[in-house]
C-alpha cells in the first residue's frame, strides 16, 4: 500500500536511517530476507529494511506480483524461490515476512525445501489459521486466506515441519485485518503478542523493528 511506504519513508528520513545503505553490512551475520504482505510491493518493507541495514546486516526485498490476491500463494511462493536462489544462492539466510508473504512463505519453507536452508523465521501480523477479513474477496489467493481453507489445511498438515528453524510469531491484539487476531498464533513458534495500534505497525514502528534485530542478533544464541 502506498500510504504505508510513505510513511515508512517519512519515519526512516527523521530517524535517519534511510542512509543505512551506505552501511557495509556485518559478514558474520545471515542475510535477511524481508517478505511483503497483500496489496504491496518491496516498498512497504523499506522502513524495517532501512532499520535493519543501519544495524549491520544484508537485507532483500521482493516484490511478488500480483499481490492483490489474483495469483495464488504458491505462485508467489516459487517468485520467493526464485528470488532467493538469485540473490542468495546456497547461503544460510533468515527470513522475515509481514501478513500474506507469512503464508506464502511457510509454503516456500514446507513445501519447497526452505527449511534446509532458513536459519530463524519471523512472522508479523500473520493469518496463519486465516482471516474473516478475506471473506470480502474471491480472488484465487484471497480464498486461500479464507479461515479453514484447504490451502491451510494442507499447510497445518505437516507444519511441524517449521520446528526445524527458529519460529517466531509477533502478532497485535489490536489487528483489524487478522480477525481474530490470535490465528497468528502457531504451536510451532514462540508466540509474541505486541500492542501495536495498527496491521501495518510491526513493519513500521520502530520498536517492533529493533525486537526483529533482537531476535536475529541473537539467533546463534
Amino acid at each position: 500500500m502506498k500510504i504505508v511506504a510513505l510513511l515508512g519513508l517519512m519515519l526512516s528520513l527523521l530517524d535517519g536511517t534511510s542512509r543505512a545503505m551506505a552501511i557495509a553490512p556485518d559478514g558474520t551475520r545471515n542475510p535477511v530476507i524481508l517478505v511483503h504482505g497483500i496489496l504491496s510491493d518491496a516498498s512497504d518493507m523499506q522502513r524495517m529494511a532501512n532499520y535493519l541495514r543501519s544495524e549491520g546486516w544484508e537485507v532483500h526485498t521482493p516484490t511478488l506480483t500480483p499481490s492483490n490476491g489474483r495469483a495464488t500463494l504458491e505462485t508467489l511462493a516459487d517468485q520467493l524461490a526464485s528470488y532467493i536462489q538469485t540473490k542468495i544462492g546456497k547461503r544460510r539466510f533468515d527470513l522475515v515476512a509481514f501478513s500474506m508473504g507469512g503464508l506464502v512463505s511457510r509454503y516456500y519453507l514446507q513445501r519447497l525445501g526452505g527449511t534446509t536452508q532458513v536459519d530463524q523465521f519471523i512472522t508479523l501480523a500473520v493469518p496463519h489459521h486465516g482471516t474473516v477479513m478475506a471473506k470480502f474477496s474471491n480472488r484465487p489467493g484471497t480464498l486461500q486466506m479464507h479461515p479453514g481453507s484447504e490451502f491451510l489445511q494442507d499447510l497445518d498438515s505437516d507444519a511441524d515441519k517449521l520446528r526445524t528453524v527458529r519460529f517466531t510469531s509477533f502478532y497485535t491484539p489490536l489487528d483489524t485485518i487478522i480477525v481474530p487476531c490470535r490465528s497468528s498464533e502457531m504451536p510451532q513458534a514462540r508466540n509474541v503478542r505486541m500492542w501495536a495500534a495498527i496491521h501495518p505497525s510491526l513493519i513500521l514502528e520502530k520498536r517492533c523493528c529493533r525486537a526483529v534485530a533482537k531476535l536475529l542478533r541473537n539467533a546463534r544464541s
